[in-house]
């Protein structure tokens, strides 16, 4: 009798690889944990900064980015794990939504897939561990939301509250030492919105030099560029004509077109014809009556001299984000023909004044009270530039926590404080449920309390006996105490008035749990072939 050696089909092409069970688990596992310890160093106000620097041909020690932002260093990392891709992507969808909480949404999916790596080990199957995270999910959003406060949006309590949240998000930034000057220079800014959600009206303007306490808030837009020369530097009551259109007059536009022609006089008549429908286009925008022209592309010396000779300040090659800004800000349509002037009341921006002044070795251009008068910019200013791309990091998550506020209005006590009410939300729910799925809900209370613990290791104290000294007070019914990180005690969060967005710690608490759910439930992971280069 013959014996048939493998005779089952080969399904995947050459070279592709297939890992099933426990070992496209642990994989996983591995990935999602490494990223996790990657940033977890950063987390809380005594986290530590990481140096990025690309190793790409060319690239210079000016490219490096010094931060301890966890979505700009998750972003800069290429990973060849599909679980570290997930932890990455929920990291950046933190960034987006809420602008603040990327570390802490990366390390408690981190720290979930870590306590279901022990479970799994016990013969737990995910599913009953999936089921169980389900609940506690549930029982810490109910708790988080019980627990979390509001007040009117006019009230003096909730000018404090976005204050006292800029403070805590600022906290943990390079900036930490002026948290107080820059939480009431971001609270400001957003207030100016009057409810409105467009960070676009607040410009932050780097300028390298000296200190970062030199950083201010202007009242008004400020546009990097300067007027043309011959134009007036300072204009009142301004009428802003803002355009997007071609303003170089020797150009002819049909491109690849040859013209032959026997004699000079030709091209003379040719260049003529193109003065002559320059001409023609700046008459047009005269008849609408602006005091003044800003395009987004260049304006060639005929052009500029006619408008400067009608009285008219022109403001060329404005970059494209600068003029959505200004036609924001002032109230004006951005215009590419200009063949209904009748329209001109509704397409004219306004502002009271238009000035050129100089903010350290630069000119620039002000306007100042806007037709819209939410407008303003963020000077910032510091010794090199890898400082003010933090600060400018920095000053970003806290104006989209405070935005994100002003929408949800409701808050919650920072210090770890709402980490350990669900941790023990958690732990009560775990004893009324029967099943492999309660020690699930303990896993979850463990990890949630993971994270109290890590900004204690951070700030070089003591975590356990920290944690526990948490716990007590939390059981006393001390349900504003927190980690106080100054004197590395357990504090009273009203009095220290550290506050966080609620909707801040939902949006981590639920993209952590969604992705942790995610990765547990791989059991195989399929690598394709590599595609061959054909030889010609």
């Amino acid at each position: 009798m013959d014996i048939v050696g493998n005779v089952l089909p080969q399904v995947l092409k050459d070279e592709a690889t297939e890992d099933k069970g426990e070992m496209a688990r642990l994989q996983s596992f591995v990935g999602a944990i490494a990223v996790a310890d990657l940033v977890k160093t950063t987390l809380g106000p005594k986290g530590m900064d990481k140096i990025l620097k690309p190793t790409g041909p060319g690239q210079e020690m000016t490219h490096i980015t010094v931060t301890n932002d966890g979505a700009t260093i998750l972003k800069s990392m290429y990973v060849e794990n599909p679980a570290a891709k997930i932890l990455i992507e929920i990291s950046k969808t933190q960034d987006e939504e809420v602008g603040d909480g990327t570390t802490t949404v990366a390390v408690l999916a981190g720290e979930l897939l870590r306590e279901g790596e022990k479970l799994i080990q016990k013969r737990i199957h995910p599913q009953h561990v999936i089921a169980g995270w389900r609940i506690a999910r549930d029982v810490a959003l109910k708790r988080l939301r019980d627990i979390s406060t509001e007040n009117d949006i006019n009230s003096q309590e909730f000018h404090d509250d976005l204050v006292k949240i800029a403070r805590t998000t600022l906290s943990s930034k390079l900036i930490t030492s002026d948290r107080n000057y820059f939480a009431d220079l971001c609270v400001k800014a957003v207030l100016r919105l009057k409810g409105s959600s467009n960070l676009d009206y607040i410009q932050i303007i780097k300028l390298p030099g000296g200190t970062i306490r030199d950083s201010y808030l202007d009242d008004g837009f400020i546009l990097k560029k300067q007027i043309t020369i011959g134009c007036k530097r300072r204009i009142e009551n301004a009428k802003i004509l803002v355009a997007n259109t071609a303003m170089d007059y020797d150009k002819i536009k049909i491109y690849g077109t040859k013209v032959k022609v026997n004699s000079m006089d030709k091209v003379a008549e040719i260049e003529a014809a193109e003065k002559e429908k320059m001409k023609h286009k700046v008459d047009k925008i005269l008849k609408y009556q602006p005091t003044v022209f800003v395009n987004r592309q260049l304006i060639y010396n005929y052009p500029e001299q006619l408008l400067a000779d009608s009285g008219i300040t022109v403001i060329e090659h404005a970059d494209f984000e600068g003029m959505e800004r200004v036609a924001a800000a002032t109230g004006a349509e951005i215009l590419s023909t200009f063949d209904a002037p009748e329209r001109s009341q509704q397409v004219l921006g306004h502002c009271d004044l238009i000035e050129e002044i100089m903010i350290g070795e630069e000119k620039m251009i002000k306007f100042t009270g806007c037709k819209k008068n939410e407008a303003c910019t963020i000077v910032l200013r510091g010794a090199s530039t890898h400082i003010l791309d933090e600060v400018d990091r920095s000053i970003h998550d806290a104006l989209c926590v405070l935005i994100t506020t002003v929408k949800n209005k409701r808050v919650v006590w920072g210090g770890g404080n709402s980490e350990m009410q669900m941790a023990a939300a958690c732990e009560e729910e775990a004893k009324k449920v029967q099943g492999k799925q309660a020690f699930a809900i303990e896993a979850f209370a463990r990890a949630l309390r993971q994270i109290p613990t890590i900004i204690c290791d951070n700030g070089g104290y003591d975590s356990a006996e920290l944690i526990q000294n948490f716990k007590v007070e939390l059981q006393k019914g001390n349900n504003t105490c927190g980690l106080n990180m100054t004197d590395g005690t357990i504090g009273n969060m009203s009095e220290l008035g550290v506050k966080e967005c609620l909707r801040v710690k939902e949006q981590a608490l639920m993209a952590a749990s969604e992705a942790a759910e995610l990765i547990m439930r791989v059991d195989n992971i399929v690598k394709c072939a590599p595609r061959k280069r054909e030889r010609a």
